[in-house]
């Protein structure tokens, strides 16, 4: 039998602003990253996807 999901807490104060802070950061991505990223993306896909 599942088990209940715990409320999610809340973020405040000082824990909040570095949050936000972060998720605005902008997150530079190597083009050979990228690349592999759409290559299993598309693998992926391929496999789940009825076609």
């Amino acid at each position: 039998m599942a088990r209940p999901i715990k409320e999610t807490p809340i973020l405040e104060g000082e824990d909040a602003r570095r949050f936000v802070e972060r998720m605005n950061e902008t997150r530079v991505e190597s083009a050979e990253k990228k690349r592999r990223r759409l290559a299993n993306y598309k693998l992926a896909m391929s496999i789940f996807v009825d076609k």
